[in-house]
């Protein structure tokens, strides 16, 4: 399938999706939580910095899963009078400060603690606890990132979409968040275990520093696309282009409908969308027809891509009809390109 049907194809989750989620990301929130006090431990015995990164590493990662639970829960309220539209965007607010809460938790500090290093060096302890703490989260975090990437494989082979694309285009943000920290925490690791080697064949606490460093540069990277994704979806992403203009020919399918002069759609969640279009009626449509015609087209959109939750039609006249309206009647004088009478330059 082509890459731009990815897009297309991962706005239409099950419903199911959602409890799947939540299941995913209590799995990492566990994982993370059990393995930073490990990291903790470990990197206060060994004297490693790039120990201590990956203690903070998991502590952000920690808050993240907190974060996107409470999005997950909020988002999944139902609309009320104050929430006409419903609170599905809440969790793209969530996931946002998800985020953050890596960048400023676990790359900064990484960073800080790496360039702290590098100028002050450090004293290297025995980093035999450090190593089995680290192949222990290896296994770990390698089972949450299974259950993430199950998620997300089961849905994209459902969708027929390559697995990448459903993953860059999903607004399940949550899913994605998860398959992209442990994706790190698992490199972030193998660089941890690395500068342990380093410092301990070279004696020297450059290695680990420079491992720190590195853990921080990639945080910065999960934390840049987990924000730029969900600032996407808090501003306002359309569905698909192929899929908008699928909507509109199966508004113009519609008898009643002569055009579609303006269609807006946005997507409020992984598995709600909305619709709304200025439709130009036939004329001779009566009330009753109209009507109809729009009860027809709310259905065959939603059978379209059930995730559209609202449709909005409103009835507006076509160009010509709106030309047409803007013109003055002109009288048989006008016409015949004379003077109105009373209005002659001789007239009083």
């Amino acid at each position: 399938m082509a890459p731009h049907q990815a897009q297309q194809q991962a706005q239409q989750s099950a419903p199911q999706g959602g409890g799947e989620s939540t299941v995913t990301v209590i799995v990492a929130a566990l994982a993370n939580l059990g393995i930073a006090l490990a990291k903790a431990v470990a990197g206060v015995i060994s004297g490693s910095s790039a120990m201590l990164s990956e203690a903070a590493h998991s502590v952000a990662d920690t808050v993240t899963e907190v974060l996107l639970l409470t999005a997950l829960k909020r988002s999944e309220k139902p609309a009320d009078e104050d929430h006409p539209l419903g609170y599905g965007p809440e969790r793209y607010i969530w996931a946002l400060l998800a985020a953050v809460a890596t960048f400023v938790g676990g790359a900064v500090f990484s960073l800080y603690d790496g360039v702290h290093t590098l100028l002050a060096g450090e004293e290297l302890g025995d980093p035999l606890l450090s190593y089995v703490v680290l192949a222990v989260a290896f296994l770990l975090e390698g089972f949450s990132l299974r259950t993430g990437v199950r998620q997300a494989r089961g849905e994209a082979a459902r969708l027929d979409v390559p697995f990448r694309h459903y993953l860059r285009h999903t607004p399940d943000t949550a899913v994605k968040a998860v398959v992209l920290e442990d994706s790190a925490a698992l490199v972030g690791l193998v660089l941890a275990a690395g500068g342990l080697l380093g410092g301990q064949l070279s004696g020297s606490g450059v290695w680990d520093a420079l491992a720190s460093l590195c853990i921080g540069v990639l945080l910065l990277y999960v934390a840049w696309v987990l924000g730029r994704s969900n600032a996407e979806l808090l501003i306002g992403r359309p569905l698909p282009k192929t899929m908008r203009e699928r909507i509109r020919r199966e508004l113009l399918a519609v008898d009643e409908i002569e055009a579609v002069l303006e269609l807006t759609t946005l997507v409020q969640g992984p598995q709600e969308a909305l619709v709304a279009a200025k439709v130009d009626f036939r004329d001779v449509s009566t009330a009753a027809q109209i009507e109809r015609a729009c009860e027809q087209a709310e259905r065959r959109l939603r059978e379209l891509l059930p995730a559209i939750g609202r449709v909005y039609l409103d009835p507006t006249p076509g160009r010509a009809a709106q030309i047409a309206a803007q013109t003055p009647d002109l009288t048989p004088h006008e016409e015949a390109g004379e003077s109105p009478p009373g209005n002659s330059p001789a007239s009083p």
